[in-house]
């Protein structure tokens, strides 16, 4: 593990959250399912940051387990709105900041309302980007409180 920095990890170091990092860099893992393996960690606990858009205009960013996909209509109730959309891709960075494949909840450009899946909540620790695509952080999904606006919400597809 080298001692490379993303600005998450600067982020968090400066509010004292204290975390794991993780870099798959050296692997081919593209998909969240495929970074999730590379890191030998189960899916479940492995989550991807989307960042959706309203009609109203406003954004939200869903954290969710790489598996699963996002249910819009669950994702809008939860905060809202009659409906939302995933961003467009040329939108991303932009707005955040952040390439698709390095999107992280933390350090974005303006601070969004976000919603974890309440299955977060069955793990100590929950796997995320830590804003640069290779690089993940670890840490407790309470911890992140503590530094963006987060709610814990059911918003995946259930099987």
């Amino acid at each position: 593990m080298s001692d490379y920095k993303t600005n998450v990890m600067r982020i968090l170091d400066k509010a004292k959250i204290a975390y794991k990092h993780y870099s798959y860099a050296e692997t081919d893992a593209i998909s969240g399912v495929e970074v999730a393996a590379a890191l030998n960690q189960n899916p479940d606990q492995v989550f991807k940051t989307l960042v959706t858009t309203s009609k109203s205009g406003n954004h939200y960013v869903f954290m969710i387990p790489v598996e699963k996909e996002l249910d819009l209509k669950k994702a809008a109730s939860a905060v809202g709105e009659k409906s939302v959309e995933m961003l467009k891709l040329k939108e991303l960075l932009p707005l955040t900041g952040y390439v698709h494949g390095g999107c992280s909840p933390i350090g974005m450009k303006k601070a969004f309302k976000t919603v974890i899946d309440s299955s977060a909540k069955n793990f100590d620790a929950i796997i995320f980007s830590a804003g640069k695509i290779g690089y993940q952080v670890e840490l407790n999904p309470q911890e992140l409180s503590k530094i963006i606006n987060i709610e814990f919400k059911e918003v995946v597809f259930q099987a």
